[in-house]
Formats: structure tokens, sequence, C-alpha cells
């Protein structure tokens, strides 16, 4: 049963937050023009086609479903997944710092992604990013077919843990998210930069202020 007096516990978001994904990162390798690398990723590789991966559509009939459509782009449209993990520059450190000290103090902390439950393995089982170690649990749209800012992914977040909105702390990047999990209750913060992020746990007694 949820409670209103039960300690805080902080939900990330993964990418944006603390991994650096960015398609970008590949397709800068592959396209000479940036003007067609930005109509690739604004026209054809949307941000919609790719969300259906995150919902735990299969990559290879979302891929299939593009090359039947713009065949003369098979080379990124394939890389989308054979090359998947050129999209990760890295951990974005000063966040994960934060997300230790969090965990030096005790704080109970879950992860709330929106991945392919294709690609996330590639990460979290990769020695480069040994803080998935400080989640309880990982929450990943993919296994559950849901995505933010979809209320019922929030919802299945508060049944899972037992634990009443105001008693989760959410951090995303994206402000729908944000939002979303706002309007239920959470206390959400739309994570801008890791400094700003402190203060701002600083703020809801979950850091201590630098003496």
């Amino acid at each position: 049963m949820a409670t209103n007096d039960s300690p805080k516990t902080v939900v990330f978001d993964l990418g944006g937050v603390l991994i650096d994904w960015n398609p970008r990162y590949l397709y800068r390798t592959i396209f000479d023009d940036a003007a067609a690398m930005e109509r690739f990723l604004a026209d054809v590789a949307t941000g919609e086609w790719n969300e259906k991966f995150d919902a735990g559509r299969p990559m290879d009939e979302g891929i299939a479903e593009l090359l039947a459509l713009h065949p003369h782009l098979d080379v990124p449209l394939r890389a989308w997944k054979t090359r998947w993990i050129e999209m990760i520059k890295g951990p974005i450190h000063g966040t994960v710092e934060i997300l230790d000290e969090l965990a030096a103090r005790g704080t109970h902390l879950v992860a709330l992604t929106n991945w392919s439950v294709e690609t996330l393995p590639l990460v979290r089982h990769d020695p480069g990013y040994p803080f998935f170690d400080q989640f309880e649990k990982v929450y990943v749209s993919g296994e559950l077919q849901l995505i933010k800012p979809d209320p019922r992914i929030f919802a299945h977040v508060e049944a899972d843990l037992g634990k009443a909105p105001d008693r989760l702390v959410f951090i995303d990047d994206n402000p729908a998210n944000v939002a979303a999990a706002t309007a239920r209750g959470w206390i959400a913060h739309r994570f801008t930069d890791p400094g700003i992020l402190r203060d701002f746990l600083i703020g809801q007694d979950l850091l201590a202020r630098a003496a």
C-alpha cells in the first residue's frame, strides 16, 4: 500500500540524463552533408518511429518498413540497429557523480527509461556503465510495452514500488515526461545540467549542501 510518509525514491531517466545518447554521433560518420543527415532524422528515422522500438516493436520490422519506402537509404537505415552503439557517447559524468552520492547516502534509487529491449543490454551490461548497480530496479518501456509520457507507466511504477506519488522524485530531460509525472503528483525536475540538478536535490533534502 502506498503511504505518504515513506522515504523518497529518486527515479532517474537514462538517456539524456545519465547516458549521452544522440543518433547524430553515428550519422555524422555516415552522411557527408549535415543537411541531408538532418532531413533523414526529421523525415525518415523520426522520433516517432524510434519510439515504437521503445514501446516493444522489433527493430528489424521497423527498419524493413522504411526500407520498402526508401530503398536508397539502405545503409543509414540498417545502421540504426547494426551500429546503434555508436549513438552513445558515454556516461554523463556529472550526473553519475550525483547518483553515486545519493547511493552513498542510502537513497532508494530506481530508473525509468524509454528504451528498446534490443539495445539497452548493450549499455546495461557494459563495464563502462557500472552505475546500473546503484538501481534497485530499472523499468524499461520496451519490457512494459508502455512509454513515457503515458500515465499508465507512471502508475505502474507507483504500484510496483508501493509509493505515494509525492514520495517519488523524478529526473528526466523530456518536458512532456516531466509534465506527465507532475500531473500525477510526482516531484519532477527537468534535467538540463548536473549542477542545476544538484541544487534541486539539495532543495529536496536528498543531498547535503557543500560546506
